[in-house]
């Protein structure tokens, strides 16, 4: 038994922003994370990115069947090493937009409207290009413009803009709307995870404890406080852990909510149908599950102008040495370099996502079309349906059972509808229309009605990893943590990952999740 002032479970974005401001606090902490070090080069390497996929680095989730999906089990890839996510994702630094954060505070979270979150993004940003009221320059977590830019990335920019959309050169700034080309939390041809911007800083400071391929598989609870964890080392050795403060579960949307049930609290109907006593019945926990849906649009090029081939052989060499001699090139790049946010049902703001990939993409089990082409990527920003975690057993190391609800609400494949709508506008448009022989769906199909739209996005949606909501925050006794990050019904215990955001943010997620980190942190010494 080893005891700590706090213990940090799960060593994501979260995760990593708690334990280091609290180590500069003058904190002992203990940093525990289910899987390996982040280190692995192609986790540096920006453009490797998707080479972790799949791999030990990653959990592969895997929702039940999706009634709305043609039936189909979706796939969610989630980091697991130190980063987490933000270790092994595409680097895409984005914000949300301030209406997100606005909402959060109508709907009960008081003090998280977006005059309150922004001195926090501001903080932690360290934006190599922008300044000003907007952006924060001296802050831990680096952000940069990409140095590369393939030339499908640039035509769909162009393209975008022939199509009446306007150009926007910031999306984090007073306007989110239009396409251009992403920042990403890159500096000088490597990867700002939150691991290396806030702990490898720290790796020599003795207050800093660190363990890796550690699953949390149960809180320990004395007299209505969590006072510890219970630990499974490289899945045989046994460990219990005592925090003289406080714990703080930093797991994911996904295990936030697993461990919190295997612990007693959760649903007391969910608890009693797996055997486990109940110590609070929050009926919340598991609950509120939302993630991005994406549905691609292809176009294949007139010439070999692709991705297709970069990394075999010669050319892969070649990109290998300009990256090792100056940390340029493709593989300094996060591969998803432009994009856009569309306004497409006229409401004011944005209600699509683009990500442009210049290659032609699958999903984990479903192969790529052949040849040379663009991917195009719309995703509905801020879906209505909804969707849960449960238990699948008691045993920690099995999945939770996920239900993503995807589609549930037909406004959802509304919005999608209009966003590959409006995707195909653009690949038809300018450049791409120069470059391309016309657009292609799965099927071959090139003018589609609206029921044949439908019945692609059912077929080949997927989600953009993001998943959120399981342990909704709120100022209402339902609330699995009140404003404060706080657990409902118990001492000791704050939740600081994507599980606490009540509804979805318009965009990326690690953004916003070091933003929760860094408010968790600054309230925990509040509080002190």
């Amino acid at each position: 038994m080893q005891e700590h002032d706090f213990i940090v479970a799960g060593g994501g974005a979260g995760g990593c922003v708690v334990a280091a401001r609290l180590v500069q606090a003058g904190m002992r902490v203990l940093l525990i994370e289910a899987g390996p070090r982040d280190n692995h080069p192609f986790i540096h390497i920006p453009a490797t990115f998707i080479k972790m996929h799949g791999t030990r680095r990653t959990w592969i989730y895997k929702t039940e069947k999706q009634e709305q999906l043609c039936g189909r089990n979706i796939h969610i890839p989630q980091g697991r090493t130190l980063g987490g996510g933000s270790s092994v994702n595409a680097m895409i630094y984005i914000r949300g937009q301030a209406d997100d954060y606005n909402d959060w505070e109508a709907a009960g979270c008081n003090g998280w409207g977006w005059r309150e979150v922004l001195p926090y993004f501001v903080k932690a940003e360290g934006n190599q290009r922008l300044a000003g009221p907007l952006h924060g320059t001296d802050g831990p977590l680096k952000v940069s413009d990409l140095t590369h830019r393939h030339p499908l990335s640039v035509a769909f920019v162009h393209a975008a803009q022939d199509a009446g959309y306007k150009y926007n050169d910031d999306f984090n700034g007073l306007s989110q709307e239009g396409a251009g080309f992403y920042q990403a939390m890159i500096l000088n041809g490597r990867r700002s995870s939150a691991a290396a911007a806030y702990i490898k800083p720290l790796r020599n400071n003795p207050l800093l404890t660190i363990l890796t391929d550690a699953h949390v598989t149960k809180l320990i609870i004395e007299h209505e406080k969590v006072v510890g964890v219970n630990v499974l080392v490289n899945r045989k050795d046994e460990q219990i852990h005592r925090a003289r403060s406080e714990v703080i579960l930093t797991a994911g949307a996904v295990s936030t909510p697993k461990i919190l049930m295997l612990s007693g609290i959760g649903d007391a109907g969910e608890l009693e149908r797996h055997g486990i006593k109940v110590i609070v019945d929050s009926t919340e926990v598991g609950k509120n599950f939302q993630d991005h849906l994406t549905a691609s649009v292809y176009g294949r090029t007139r010439d070999p102008i692709s991705l297709l081939g970069h990394d075999r052989g010669i050319r892969a060499m070649k990109h290998g040495l300009q990256y090792l001699a100056y940390r340029s090139g493709l593989l300094s790049s996060n591969v998803i370099e432009s994009g856009a946010f569309l306004d497409t049902d006229g409401a004011g703001r944005p209600d699509i996502q683009i990500h442009v990939t210049p290659t032609l993409v699958g999903d984990i089990d479903r192969a790529p079309p052949e040849g040379h082409g663009i991917t195009i990527n719309p995703c509905a920003l801020r879906p209505r349906s909804r969707g849960s975690v449960r238990l699948r057993t008691t045993n920690p190391l099995d999945q939770a059972q996920i239900d993503g609800g995807f589609l549930k609400d037909p406004a959802d494949l509304a919005t999608m509808v209009r966003g590959i709508q409006a995707s195909l506008d653009i690949l038809r448009t300018g450049e791409l229309a120069k470059l391309t022989t016309g657009t292609l769906l799965l099927d071959g199909s090139t003018d589609l009605s609206i029921t044949q739209i439908e019945a692609h996005i059912k077929k080949i949606c997927k989600t953009v990893f993001h998943p959120i909501g399981t342990c909704r925050m709120g100022s209402d006794t339902r609330a699995v943590v009140n404003t404060r990050l706080k657990l409902n019904g118990l001492e000791g215990l704050r939740i600081a990952d994507a599980s606490i955001m009540p509804s979805m943010v318009s965009g990326n997620t690690t953004a916003p999740t070091v933003m929760i980190g860094e408010r968790c942190a600054e309230f925990i010494l509040a509080d002190l």
